[in-house]
């Protein structure tokens, strides 16, 4: 439709057979207008093919229809797919957004702060890069709503959307409980991540309610692949028995297999692998499942902090977001390109 034969609000109201200030009040959600006459008019507006201009309604409401992202690091890896989640549900409630990449300098944050503050927004999303350290709350800087995603902050009582990394944990134990395995060892990332230690008490709770202790001690090391090849080595000639590892992420998984592989063990059928961050999928878009994982849901946690903030809910606490297991060949023997 061109401009020009755009429909209108006189149009609706005229359709609608009221005024014009009636039909402003009914499609905008204010004034007293009854149940049967806000139906009606909205009603009028979907046959007619209605879209309200924004910036008329942002002057109506008197708000922006904005919504402020300020990001540490809005190209990481695993942070792109919570800001897609987050901008995609944004965009489908025609919510403008306004990014700031502010990296981890104090200083950039508080400039980001700042541009959204003279901004007017109508909330401000926080994007962390993971559980590794605490996010600053600018909660206090804001009268409008402030959620964060993937990362806590340093003030109790915010509301900050991160994976079930406890829930990642019990979901690798039961697949493994599952497939006959009792001897489960773990090798993990960074000590006092967040995030590493709930995936390894969610791991221990599925063990003790099995009534089985973990194959030796937690080896914990970094997130990348040569640590994973290195635990993997330290616990193979510690002498522990292990019929299965899971792993902190999906890095260490890799590594560990190559080790596992060089020492003569076939995966799965010596050692089954369990790992974390459905990195095929996330990172490179592969369908095929090479390696058990855990995918912690990353783009639809982004959509359900920007829900909150779209929403200007009062949602304090961390709200944890449910993961989901993705079988693969570590575990079930599938045929792999890989």
């Amino acid at each position: 439709m061109s401009e020009r034969n755009r429909v209108t609000l006189s149009d609706v109201a005229a359709v609608a057979g009221v005024s014009l200030s009636t039909a402003s009040r009914a499609l905008n959600g204010g004034g007293r207008v009854s149940v049967e006459t806000r139906s009606h008019i909205a009603e009028v507006a979907r046959r007619l093919d209605f879209r309200p201009n924004a910036l008329a309604q942002s002057f109506a409401l008197g708000r922006s229809r904005t919504i402020g992202i300020l990001a540490q690091n809005s190209r990481g890896a695993f942070t792109e797919p919570v800001l897609v989640g987050a901008v995609a549900h944004l965009g489908s409630r025609e919510q403008a957004c306004l990014l700031y990449d502010t990296g981890f300098a104090p200083e950039k944050l508080a400039d980001g702060v700042r541009r959204l503050l003279a901004r007017r927004v109508d909330g401000v999303l926080v994007l962390g890069d993971g559980l590794g350290t605490q996010l600053r709350s600018v909660t206090g800087d804001f009268s409008v709503p402030v959620v964060y995603a993937f990362g806590l902050t340093d003030r109790p009582g915010d509301s900050c959307y991160v994976p079930d990394s406890e829930m990642a944990g019990r979901l690798a134990g039961e697949h493994l409980l599952a497939l006959g395995r009792r001897h489960i060892a773990h090798i993990t990332g960074e000590e006092g991540d967040a995030a590493a230690i709930g995936r390894e008490r969610g791991l221990l709770a599925s063990l003790a309610e099995a009534g089985l202790p973990p194959a030796g001690d937690t080896l914990a090391g970094d997130w990348g692949r040569a640590w994973g090849a290195a635990a993997c080595r330290r616990l193979i000639d510690s002498g522990t028995r292990f019929d299965a590892v899971f792993c902190g992420n999906d890095q260490i998984a890799l590594g560990a297999e190559s080790v596992l592989r060089e020492s003569g063990r076939h995966v799965p059928d010596d050692v089954a692998l369990v790992g974390v961050d459905n990195w095929e999928y996330v990172i490179s878009g592969q369908t095929t499942r090479h390696l058990t994982t855990v995918d912690t849901g990353l783009s639809a946690l982004g959509a359900a902090a920007a829900a909150q903030v779209a929403d200007g809910r009062d949602a304090p606490g961390v709200h944890s977001h449910p993961c989901r297991l993705v079988v693969g060949a570590t575990t079930a023997g599938l045929p792999s390109d890989g």
